[in-house]
């Protein structure tokens, strides 16, 4: 059976037609970077208070029957203002969020299903289209119950235009230009993307305007239909031979290399040990839903940490281009095992790190410190974020791997909507989200290493060239040994905050 990634070396790595892809398919992601978190200024709540009659004489206690007045110090108006989700409404708002990713998960099982059945450039494209469209719907809302509806289907769009995006760039480019795709290409953008919400944010300070100016643009990926290709890796997988040798054609054209003929059809044999490929399903499965938990966790909670929510948004999303360039160096100096269990707990040592910073802080270093801890922990874990998404692409078949990526972003999405929750349980005590967070971070970055390597591996086409699991007894033993050194280092620091506090 002809390997596929030796089949097209003929085209090489970075020639016009990789580079055109690479770009087109980063560009799309960069839209999933400021609206997957764009809810950190649209649901944000600003300094409110009972709007009192004409007379002073309120009493505390009593529901506010007049309504509410908000500070229009920082917004102008957000969902919360424009339908009152304070008070016993407060638990609207991160609803609101959940509701983004319950979508997202929707989104995750439709597009692996139907990316995998009717190819991968179709499920981006429709995706864009449900997005643009209730993207600018959203606008229109008339009750909070309608903006959710809509919110929930943004969300669909959302998750099935990320999926099918680095399915398609991870299926069309080479070994070496995948990692770079995975990290440097549509991460990157991801984290560009961050950035310009605290940007459109600032200077966009009513909710409707915002949520306009972040999903108008989108208009423009509709010409990215003719210059986006299918996945030929997709095309042989089917059987559809003819097509995917007219896109291979075109390739060499545009690289400037001759074609050199006929490429034989790939095998499309799917038995082997399933057990196998169950279990390695919940261990990435496991690694993706921790992982999600404490990317979001931590980048919901920028607007509840010390300083402007704008700069904050800006910072966090400047820590996750740092981030994706220690994934790109990781990726090419380290297995895909070791890279990915490393940054995990790192990530989960400086969140109990964090949490032994005081909850009431009243010395601007000790801000500083706790913020630093907080952003050096989610660079970690943006880290993983690329690491595993290149990582899972190649532990799949091409036969069911944007079901299996989709399968995992089900569940990491699921780590989404529980995310916001885990931010709301900061109100009754700040520390409680941080030290789950890094538990189940540590936890995750222990069974990682139990995941088969796929470093200098040629992705799988069929069920049968799958790698089975493995577990590195010496890594395993060190790991265990670093992980106990941190257990007590956090102890002793704990001893040590409560002395002082009794000082």
């Amino acid at each position: 059976m002809q390997d596929y990634d030796e089949a097209i070396a003929f085209l090489g790595d970075w020639g016009t037609f990789q580079r055109t892809v690479l770009f087109l398919l980063s560009l799309i992601v960069l839209h999933n970077g400021y609206t997957g978190l764009s809810m950190v200024f649209l649901a944000d709540t600003p300094q409110h208070h009972c709007r009192l009659p004409d007379s002073l004489n309120g009493t505390t206690g009593e529901p506010c029957v007049d309504g509410w007045e908000y500070s229009t110090e920082r917004y102008i108006s957000t969902i919360v203002t424009q339908w009152d989700l304070v008070c016993e409404n407060n638990w609207k708002g991160p609803f609101t969020t959940s509701v983004f990713f319950l979508g997202g998960l929707c989104g995750s099982l439709f597009s692996g299903q139907f990316s995998d059945r009717y190819g991968r450039k179709t499920t981006l494209f429709i995706g864009i289209t449900v997005q643009l469209v209730f993207g600018l719907l959203e606008t229109a809302s008339q009750s909070w119950e309608m903006f959710c509806v809509l919110h929930f289907v943004v969300g669909f769009g959302s998750s099935s235009i990320y999926i099918s995006t680095f399915v398609l760039g991870s299926e069309i480019l080479s070994k070496s230009a995948r990692v770079a795709f995975g990290t440097l290409g549509i991460s990157m953008f991801f984290a560009f993307g961050y950035m310009l919400l605290s940007l459109a944010a600032y200077y966009a300070r009513d909710w409707c305007m915002l949520t306009l100016a972040l999903f108008l643009p989108k208009i423009l990926y509709v010409p990215f239909w003719w210059f986006i290709p299918e996945s030929p890796r997709w095309l042989f997988s089917h059987g559809r031979v003819k097509e995917a040798e007219a896109i291979l054609q075109t390739a060499a054209k545009k690289n400037g290399i001759r074609y050199p003929g006929m490429i034989s059809e790939l095998q499309k044999d799917v038995t082997n040990n399933i057990l196998n490929g169950k279990i390695k399903l919940c261990f990435m499965l496991c690694c993706r839903f921790v992982v999600t938990i404490g990317y979001y966790g931590l980048s919901l909670n920028t607007s509840n940490l010390y300083g402007d929510p704008y700069i904050n948004c800006c910072i966090s999303g400047f820590s996750e281009i740092g981030a994706y360039l220690v994934a790109w160096w990781l990726l090419h100096k380290a297995s895909r095992r070791i890279a990915n269990s490393s940054m995990l707990l790192v990530g989960g040592a400086l969140l109990l790190l964090t949490s032994i910073v005081p909850a009431n802080i009243v010395n601007l270093y000790l801000h500083i410190i706790a913020t630093a801890l907080a952003m050096i922990g989610k660079l970690s874990i943006s880290a993983t974020f690329a690491i595993i998404f290149v990582y899972s692409s190649e532990l799949y078949p091409t036969v069911v791997r944007n079901m299996g990526i989709g399968t995992c972003c089900m569940t990491s999405r699921i780590g989404a909507i529980l995310a916001p929750y885990f931010v709301y349980l900061g109100t009754f005590n700040k520390m409680l989200p941080i030290i789950i967070m890094g538990i189940l971070t540590l936890i995750a970055g222990v069974l990682s290493l139990i995941l088969p390597e796929s470093r200098e591996v040629s992705l799988p086409e069929i069920i049968e060239q799958v790698q089975p699991l493995c577990c590195a007894f010496l890594e395993f033993v060190i790991v265990i040994h670093l992980l106990t050194a941190t257990f007590y280092v956090y102890i002793i620091s704990f001893h040590v905050r409560r002395m002082s506090q009794c000082a």
